[in-house]
This record gives C-alpha cells, structure tokens and sequence, in this order.
C-alpha cells in the first residue's frame, strides 16, 4: 500500500507529519546502551545508534513491525514512548510520541558521551 504525507491518516501530530516539518532537527551519532520494550513483546538490550528530538535509530536482531509502539529507556532517565517507522538488516527507526525537549535531548547526549570522543559519536549530517 502506498500513502502519501497528504494522506488524511498522517495529520498533525503523527510521525509522518512531523518528519515533513522537522527534518533539520540535528542527528546526533551517539552509542547508548539502552532497552526496548515493544508492546506486548519482551524487553531487550539495544545500542542506539543515532538520536534527534524527533526519534532514534538503534539495534534489533528480531524484526520490529512498522507501526509498533515501543518504549526506549535508557539509565537515569524514564521510559520514553516511540512508535517503530522501519526495521532493516538489524537495525530501526523510531520516532517520538512527543518530541523531546531540547534540554532533555541536551542531556540523555551529555549524559552519556562522558566518554570523550568516542567511536560514533558526534554531530551526523541530516
């Protein structure tokens, strides 16, 4: 089935339509040790990959379906909720129920690159 972002499933407020308005939001490259929980599936052990105020890309070895609410919790901050847009070769994308505030955003990074310059770390382009 193929939809377009006029689609009238997509309005304010849904993932298609907030990618269509927020593509600049920086993607941070960052390697975070976080957990997944997908509705009605166990919890696991993921790396996030990447992350913005809209969403993050991280790891799966079992396929997530497209659509799926998940909720990302990674230490010292609470669970957020996402919904799951794609799943390829081990790896997913998830966008935000809400964005994520920029202090928030500011802090999960800092937080967790107190590593320094470490491998994958650092501003991604768009």
């Amino acid at each position: 089935m193929t939809t377009t972002w006029n689609d009238s499933r997509f309005g304010p407020g849904s993932y298609e339509h907030a990618s269509q308005e927020d593509r600049s939001a920086p993607r941070m490259r960052v390697h975070i040790a976080a957990t997944v929980r997908p509705a009605g599936v166990r919890t696991f052990q993921t790396i996030v990959r990447d992350m913005s105020v809209a969403g993050f890309t991280a790891t799966s070895a079992t396929r997530i379906d497209a659509h799926s609410l998940c909720w990302l919790t990674v230490a010292g901050f609470a669970p957020i909720q996402a919904e799951v847009i794609w799943w390829d070769a081990g790896l997913f994308g998830a966008a935000f129920a809400s964005m994520l505030h920029t202090e928030q955003f500011d802090a999960l990074v800092a937080q967790h690159s107190h590593a320094g310059n470490a491998p994958g770390t650092g501003e991604a382009s768009a």
